[in-house]
């Protein structure tokens, strides 16, 4: 039997089964023990788990060369590692994934407070060898993902608007990979703030609900620009999907207000967050859940990680055509005629401190999307205006908006999406490329707090 390689054996790397390591210190000692983690870094490299100073760490310290004895779960085949020690990480990439997969371990095996790491130890692999023994029967072949890639990228191609894009996405996840609760968010470079765009399979879209930059599996994935797979219920407070709610309740001038709901599972047992980006840039992250355990393998955190590369480079495109779009069009039409209603007027509240906008007593969004909804309401009101560009919006020096690079069409999308979900008096229609109208079905009473 040939010798197999790292990525033949990549489930000896889930963290279902603790691995054995010997080492031997700088006059001949050995020593072998148990170890929490053995991570598959790349084709050639593993990183083992830090967590304690004591012989393993000493030895390795002295004498760099290791042997790791890692076993199969599918097929209880045994594997020995001849490793050597490179480099030890405290942050970066390989360590938060690390943290994020041995704190499902702990949360499994109830040593949360024992299992916490303190670096990852990098080592090349220089040979691997397949023990002599009697494996149980080799589980049925998982499905190939590539076709699933393949159909979700061909239906990204057919989009024309990022509301296309990200229902082709979740549609994917869904009918191709079977995931039933997913979800994609974006980046708010300025606030350091990740906010929902678009959902599948929850009871709510939780649309505007926002997830901070490090915080959780999704914030994690965001600040480290890296794939999150956890495969057991974990309860660390870092990863935890206990998300804050969008509002900073200590802002002066600002009262309290109900959340936008965050739309996750309230007991996941499986989590996977991967960045989108596009051109070194973070754009945003594309998660998915489950409430069953080991729901996610490497094969999905490669698929998906092949699919939100595919979506992030289509956002980039849209958004330059876009921006192509409106430098050669014409000036916006002349504002329609608006029919007057005998509904009372819909009191709109703007606090201009986190620009926050309620109807009524109901909180509607906050933040850029806010400034945006209410500068386009103060036209309407003050002018009589319907239609309106993304170019005039970039162009409004007011609304200090973040710089060109920001996404303004995803915080259209979720002003839209915002709007539909109140079923009230205001919404926004798309009315081609880079330009949109405000519908007003009632009169408006505008109040700035």
């Amino acid at each position: 039997m040939s010798a197999p390689c790292l990525q033949d054996i990549r489930g000896c790397f889930e963290g279902i089964i603790p691995a054995i390591v010997a080492t031997c210190s700088a006059d001949g000692v050995p020593n072998v023990a148990y170890i929490s983690q053995v991570f598959y870094a790349d084709e050639a490299h593993v990183a083992l788990s830090f967590q304690f100073f004591n012989k393993t760490r000493q030895n390795i310290l002295a004498n760099p060369y290791a042997t790791a004895l890692v076993i199969d779960p599918g097929t209880a085949r045994f594997y020995r590692l001849r490793i050597r020690y490179l480099r030890t990480e405290t942050e970066g990439a390989l360590f938060e994934g690390m943290r994020a997969q041995l704190a499902g371990i702990a949360s499994h095996s109830g040593m949360q407070g024992v299992f916490r790491l303190l670096g990852s130890d990098v080592y090349a692999v220089e040979e691997i060898e397949a023990l002599e023994g009697e494996p149980l029967a080799a589980p049925a072949p998982r499905p190939n993902l590539l076709g699933a890639v393949r159909r979700a990228s061909e239906r990204l191609a057919r989009c024309t608007s990022l509301d296309e894009a990200l229902n082709a996405v979740l549609a994917s996840a869904s009918d191709h990979l079977g995931i039933r609760h997913a979800m994609v968010l974006m980046l708010d470079p300025a606030a350091q703030r990740l906010y929902t765009v678009a959902s599948c399979g929850y009871a709510t879209s939780g649309v505007g609900s926002e997830v901070g930059v490090g915080q959780g599996v999704i914030g994690m994935a965001a600040r480290e620009r890296t794939p999150v797979r956890i495969g057991h219920v974990t309860s660390a407070a870092l990863y935890s999907q206990a998300m804050r709610s969008s509002f900073d309740a200590n802002v002066p001038d600002f009262e309290p207000v109900t959340e936008i709901p965050y739309p996750g599972l309230p007991q996941p047992h499986s989590q996977l967050a991967v960045p989108i980006q596009s051109g070194g840039r973070m754009l945003g992250v594309l998660f998915v859940e489950s409430s069953q355990e080991l729901q996610f393998s490497y094969e999905h955190e490669d698929a998906l990680v092949a699919i939100a590369g595919h979506l992030g480079a289509t956002i980039e495109l849209m958004q330059a055509a876009t921006e192509s779009v409106e430098a050669a069009a014409a000036p916006a039409a002349s504002p329609a005629a608006t029919r007057p209603s005998a509904l009372a007027p819909l009191v709109v509240r703007h606090f201009p401190a986190n620009a926050s906008i309620f109807f009524g007593d109901d909180y509607v969004i906050k933040g850029v999307a806010g400034a945006i909804l209410w500068k386009l309401l103060r036209d309407h009101q003050q002018l009589g205006r319907t239609e309106f560009s993304n170019r005039e919006l970039r162009l409004d020096a007011s609304l200090k908006l973040p710089d060109v690079s920001d996404n303004l069409e995803a915080r259209l999308l979720l002003l839209q999406r915002r709007l539909a979900e109140q079923e009230g008096a205001v919404r926004i229609e798309k009315t081609g490329r880079g330009r949109f109208r405000l519908v007003v079905q009632r009169g408006v009473e505008l109040v700035q707090v």
